[in-house]
Parts: C-alpha cells; structure tokens; sequence
C-alpha cells in the first residue's frame, strides 16, 4: 500500500524557511564522502605541490610552443636542408660552435683547478678547497680565469669537428660504398672523426695556449684573450701559439675518435634495445638518448686522452724558449713520472663525461631545431635522399 503521508525530510524542506526547529537537509549518500577519501584540506603542503606541478606543466607547455615557433621560423629562413648539401654541413657547423663554445666555457673552474693540480698537484687538496681559496684571494672573476679563451677556442674547434666529422664521415662512407658501410663502420667514424680534429687543433691551439697559460700562473700572465695572444706573438713570436700543437693532437685526436664512434655505437646499441624505430621515439626522447650516449662516451674520451692532457698543461706551462718537443717531453715525464701523467683524472673524468653528455644534447637538439635527424642510431641507407622541407 502507498505511503500517503509526507516524509520529515519533505516536510523540513517546505517549511524550513519559517520554522523556528529547521533542521538542515542531509547530505546524499552520493555526495558523502567516504572514509577511505582523502581529505585535501587537510594537506596543505600536497595542494601546493599540486598546484606547483600544474604551473609547471603549463609553463613548459608554453616553452615548447615558443620553440616550436622559433623553429618553425628559422626553418622558414633557411628554407629546405637537404642532407649532405651545404646548408647541412652549415647548420653542422652551427650546432657544433653552440655544443663546444658553451659547454667548456661552463666547466671553466673545473678546468681551472684541474690545469693547476695538473701542474702541480701539491697546489690544492681538493676542488671545494681550491675554489675556496682562488674566491677568497681574486673573487668569483678569479674561479671563471681563462674563460674568454676557453670561448673563443672551443667554439671554433667544435664547429670545425662537428661540422667537419659530417663531412668526412659522409667522404669515407661513399669511397667505402654502401655494401661496405656496415662492416667497415667503426673504422669510418675514427677515420671521419681524426681528420676533423686534425683541422679543427689549428684553430683551437693559439686559444688554448693562452687559456693554459692564463689558468698556470698567478696571477694570471694576461687580462684577456687578445692580451694574451699579443703577450705571447710578442716574446716568442707566431710559433709560441703552436708550440703546444703536437700534444694537443696526440690529445684531442684519440679523444675524438673516441668520443664519435664510442657514441654512435652506444646509441645504436640503445636504440636497438628499446622497442620499436628510432623514429618511433619524438624529440624529448631522442635528446635524452643523445646525452646518455654522449657522457657514457665521455667517461672512455675522459681516460684515453688523460696523459696527453697532462703533457699539454706542463708544456704549456713549462716548456723553456728554444726547446725541442722531445727534450721537452722527455724532461717533463721524468720529473712527474707515469703516474704523474693520471694527476687529476677524477675531475676529469666527471667534467669530460658531463661536457660530452651535454654537448651531444645540444648539437642533436639543433639539429632537432633545424629539422633534421639526430646523429646516430639508424641505418644511413636513403638518407642522402631525404630533404627537411617546411612551410
């Protein structure tokens, strides 16, 4: 039998508004909050983190338009890049100036104390100790010495090598042939790789020299790198630049072999053992894969070319006027010994894995940004045949 008569929750809803005994009409069950819920409220500290991760997404959200406008509009300047044409060994070039130029410049004061130690390793007990010590007695502009040529010079040298390992990596590869390319690979990027260090050492050399010179002696022999190259032209003559050039080879040409084909193997082997195509994968991912890569590659380029890198800070620093290389070498080595040759090699190990781990992000993300694809990690078939084409 229906129920005729009204229910106290109908008879406080329609007469609540002049009875003095209202009582509030209670909550549904589907708006009550269960007790398992949390309640927000309470944590203030979550809603904050909430609300910081929000404005964060939304910011980089942003970023990423902003760029994709930037790119959009430098590839419209520049129009269609074709591989391996000269607008691609240009932008090459480019990339390689922004990943040389500003990561060296960044690890300047590690590249400070580990030139000291290197010279004597006596001087300080640690890097916090001895940056410590140089803020205290020249402040911050004293921690940064010598980053005016560390600049100027790795900036050359980076565009010449990337923009020439391009070149003679594509230059071996055809003499090779395509059936040959895959077997003889490796031997390609060290053969591309040491010739665009050799070429890309004359232009770094004369900077280089000023930089050692800069960050050996205190205070520092120069103000700057134009004072310093005339100080140098001036006493000893051009050839001062250069004297420092067969040790910075023997350096910087097994660490770039190193450095390219350890980082295009590493990144083949990446790709390989994730799932799918390199293809698959969009521009966050790929530039993460670049820095893996390349401070992996970094840590093996680090201890290949350590005892070169000894030998080019004490020439530099040490080497009398009118000495020979070889009497110079051999005095060297026999007051510093071989175990002279690894002083310092913790640091360099961390700052030459950083350096290469960034300077890969940066130059396959400029690649990104013109258009056209990451280094390493598929198959070159085809490649001269495609065209980064935008509107």
């Amino acid at each position: 039998m229906p129920n005729l008569f009204p229910t106290p929750s109908t008879l406080s809803q329609a007469f609540s508004g002049c009875s003095a005994f209202s009582q509030p009409v209670p909550e549904s069950a589907s708006k009550r909050a269960a007790k398992w819920n949390a309640r927000h409220e309470l944590y203030p500290v979550w809603s904050a983190a909430e609300d910081a991760k929000n404005k964060a997404t939304n910011l980089s959200d942003a970023a990423v338009t902003e760029l994709e406008k930037a790119s959009n509009k430098a590839r419209g300047k520049v129009g269609s890049i074709k591989l391996y044409s000269a607008k691609y060994y240009t932008a090459c070039t480019v990339g390689g100036v922004m990943a040389c130029g500003l990561t060296h410049t960044a690890v300047t004061p590690l590249d400070l104390v580990k030139c000291r130690r290197q010279v004597d390793s006596k001087m300080y007990k640690g890097n916090f100790e001895a940056w410590g010590m140089i803020g205290r007695a020249e402040g911050l502009r004293g921690v940064f010495t010598g980053w005016g040529p560390t600049f100027w010079g790795y900036s050359v040298q980076g565009g010449l090598k990337y923009g020439g390992y391009e070149f003679f990596k594509k230059f071996y590869g055809d003499l090779a042939g395509e059936e040959n390319f895959h077997e003889y690979k490796t031997l390609i990027y060290l053969a591309g790789s040491a010739s665009a260090e050799l070429i890309a050492d004359i232009g770094l050399c004369p900077f280089e020299a000023v930089k050692v010179r800069m960050q050996t002696t205190i205070p520092p022999f120069a103000t700057g790198t134009i004072n310093g190259i005339n100080t140098i032209v001036g006493k000893e003559g051009f050839a001062g630049l250069y004297k420092g050039l067969y040790p910075l080879w023997g350096r910087q040409i097994p660490y770039t072999m190193m450095k390219f084909a350890s980082f295009e193997t590493i990144v083949e082997m990446i790709y390989h053992r994730l799932p799918g195509n390199k293809s698959d994968y969009g521009k966050g991912a790929q530039t993460v894969v670049s820095f893996t890569g390349g401070y992996m590659a970094g840590i093996l380029c680090a201890i290949v070319s350590h005892p070169a890198d000894v030998m080019v800070s004490k020439l530099n620093a040490n080497r009398q006027p009118g000495e020979s290389f070889g009497a110079a070498t051999g005095r060297i080595y026999k007051d510093i010994g071989f175990r002279g040759l690894w002083n310092g090699l913790p640091v360099r190990i961390v700052m030459i894995g950083t350096l290469t781990g960034l300077q890969w992000m940066i130059y396959d993300y400029f690649k990104i940004f013109m258009g056209l694809p990451t280094t390493g990690g598929a198959p070159p078939q085809d490649e001269s045949k495609v065209t980064a084409k935008y509107t």
